[in-house]
């Protein structure tokens, strides 16, 4: 009897650390949790999250991201709360995590249907934070409104865009059911994206998976850090920090050397500030880091 041995590599890639990366919605009316201000937080943190919802999913995701971050992030703050002080209240952080639910979905503007649509296009038009980092987050239902899923996500990030922002945390589309969303760009979208109505049991992991890479992005990292000068860019080497299957510093090599080939599999992101590669699947079931850039382009 003949017997296949699966190459190493293969075997070590089924047991990655598998992190999912869910949908969700703010789609059916609930009585919204009550949520109390943590002691989790730092007294000054330097990540603000702020989010709009009309039936609390949205918030709900956004005491999960907080949550997450621990004390380099604030509570969850209402956009309803902040109206008039949007300015001061942007300016107490660094950077700025944002989410959204989309209720009026296929329209040009003002899809969100809450008090994000009532700063759009007045009070933040008047915002001087070019430069500020900015990762914006969206719930909406992928089945049932698989055309326009999300879409004011889209909206989101673009006003922040337009403020001249440097948006960060864009995903991959891969393990979604959706047709279409105006927050697309290119061939991710422009956040994470959530659908507590269909996918409500793979929110949690996703949020932890899209907090670790905008960490591993530089969300934290000062939009006046100086670039680290130009180098010519080594084969990448294991950060064996990132992973215990990493011990086997042999066996990663294989790993990368086999995505590198195929150049499918995994998604390569590199950070040329903390010259580290982060390596997410197409399916966004798994990601590792290593050391130096990907190498290849």
């Amino acid at each position: 009897m003949t017997t296949t041995t699966m190459p190493r590599w293969s075997a070590a890639i089924s047991i990655l650390a598998a992190i999912a990366m869910p949908d969700g919605g703010d789609a059916f009316v609930q009585p919204r949790r009550q949520y109390a201000q943590t002691s989790l937080h730092m007294a000054s943190p330097s990540i603000g999250v702020f989010f709009g919802t009309s039936t609390g999913s949205t918030e709900d995701a956004a005491h999960l991201i907080s949550a997450e971050f621990g004390d380099l992030a604030s509570d969850p703050i209402d956009i309803d709360e902040v109206q008039g002080s949007v300015a001061a209240e942007f300016g107490k952080f660094d950077a700025l995590v944002v989410g959204t639910p989309t209720w009026n979905t296929g329209a040009d503007e003002e899809r969100s249907g809450t008090g994000w649509d009532e700063v759009y296009y007045s009070e933040m038009q008047e915002l001087k934070i070019a430069g500020k980092k900015v990762a914006v987050f969206g719930l909406g239902d992928s089945v049932s409104y698989a055309e326009n899923y999300g879409d004011a996500t889209g909206e989101l990030h673009d006003v922040f865009e337009g403020l001249g922002c440097k948006l960060m945390g864009y995903t991959s589309q891969e393990g979604y059911e959706h047709e279409a969303s105006k927050a697309i760009r290119g061939d991710l979208f422009c956040g994470l994206l959530l659908d507590a109505v269909n996918f409500e049991e793979m929110t949690e992991d996703r949020v932890k998976n899209w907090v670790a890479n905008l960490l591993a992005e530089g969300i934290l990292e000062s939009s006046g850090d100086a670039a680290a000068p130009a180098a010519a860019a080594p084969s990448p080497q294991v950060d064996e920090a990132a992973s215990v299957v990493f011990e086997d510093n042999v066996l990663a090599e294989e790993i990368i050397a086999e995505v590198k080939k195929t150049r499918t599999g995994y998604v390569a992101h590199y950070n040329s500030r903390t010259d580290k590669t982060m390596w997410i699947s197409t399916d966004g079931t798994s990601s590792y880091v290593t050391a130096g850039s990907p190498g290849y382009e």
